[in-house]
């Protein structure tokens, strides 16, 4: 019997193949094939859909986040306030532009818990950094409130929330800044490496736009030192194409993790709950197990891949040794570390695939 993958990438190929090689054909007979029409068209594209007047294609989701905060103006000795249980890119955003990241405990919905946000603000915090984890939206009006108060930037992890609503906003339009991944297996994927950032604000739009061009506005005019993060005309493309189906990729997940909400029943399992109010595009179908390393085997066993999202936090990885934070200063983080399991979840995956998932679940 066929192992059931937690991504599978191709079945989103297919089922818009003919509108996709269209898309790769048509930019390979242009003969441009970076900063051209096609990335012009898709950014104009997407910040329509998210709701903001700008977005600016770059190379991946860290260059978007290390792009956004040099724009915000994070600098060498800027505190940016961060969640523990994000992916480790979020935090090397804020160091890439000089920053330090300092983590706050999650929510019981994996999102960042602002009744914990104030006691870690200090006269060094710049921003906060709210991720939208797993695809399920942050408590936003209550963080841009605290924001708004102490006078911080709000940048908004989008990485894995295209098309998740906070109240009448989507995910990105809420903040001074939203940053996306478009990583192959992302809700909005392309097929290679892609981001963008989105932006109501002309000046860090043009900030953005500058950077990631070697920071030359006029070619050959370089005003400061930029870097090489340009998202090419074929991801842009390909971009658009999904783009244009996303409302249905993401009712496809919904359906999916309500088919799992419905069926999966042991008392060992803790299923993904979701807020009132919140809205959730289920990046990650994500259930927590004390025994996580002993049901992650019983799956394996039975044909079912899981992955950790995320086994390490970042405050206790090597690449963050140097802040000084130690096991049990994020107990909330690191409990979740230990419990969290990704199951197959992906568009295309099958009620009979979905069904072979619950029955080995609900028999450990």
């Amino acid at each position: 019997m066929e192992r059931i993958m937690t991504n599978r990438l191709d079945r989103g190929f297919f089922k818009y193949q003919e509108e996709f090689e269209a898309a790769a054909v048509r930019v390979l007979r242009s003969g441009w094939y970076i900063l051209g029409e096609e990335l012009k068209s898709f950014e104009e594209a997407f910040a329509s859909y998210i709701g903001s007047k700008y977005a600016v294609g770059c190379g991946n989701g860290l260059d978007a986040l290390t792009l956004a905060c040099r724009a915000a103006g994070i600098s060498e000795g800027d505190e940016v306030i961060v969640q523990g249980n994000t992916f480790i890119a979020s935090a090397m955003g804020i160091s890439a532009a000089g920053g330090k990241p300092v983590f706050v405990e999650p929510d019981e919905y994996y999102q960042l818990d602002p009744t914990r946000i104030e006691p870690h603000i200090t006269e060094r915090t710049k921003a906060v950094m709210a991720v939208h984890l797993y695809g399920q939206t942050a408590r936003m009006k209550e963080i841009k409130s605290l924001c708004d108060k102490h006078g911080l930037r709000l940048i908004e992890d989008c990485a894995q929330s295209h098309g998740a609503y906070a109240g009448e906003k989507i995910s990105g339009s809420i903040g001074d800044i939203g940053c996306f991944s478009f990583y192959p297996s992302k809700n909005l994927g392309c097929f290679g490496d892609g981001g963008a950032v989105v932006t109501d604000s002309e000046e860090y739009c043009a900030r953005i736009r500058q950077l990631r061009n070697y920071g030359s506005s006029v070619r050959y005019h370089n005003e400061e030192l930029g870097v090489n993060s340009r998202l090419d005309e074929i991801q842009a493309a390909l971009l658009k194409v999904r783009l244009s189906h996303i409302k249905e990729l993401t009712g496809e997940r919904k359906a999916a993790a309500a088919l799992y909400d419905k069926a999966i029943d042991n008392p060992k399992v803790i299923k993904p709950a979701v807020r009132d109010g919140a809205d959730h595009v289920y990046h990650q179908y994500v259930i927590r197990c004390k025994e996580r390393d002993a049901l992650a085997e019983h799956l394996k066993n039975r044909g079912v891949d899981t992955i950790i999202h995320y086994p390490i936090p970042p405050h206790l990885s090597k690449a963050y040794a140097f802040l000084g934070y130690k096991e049990g200063d994020l107990p909330i983080t690191e409990e979740y570390a230990k419990t969290v399991l990704s199951i197959p979840m992906y568009n295309g995956i099958t009620e009979e695939e979905q069904g072979r998932v619950i029955e080995a679940i609900n028999e450990f």
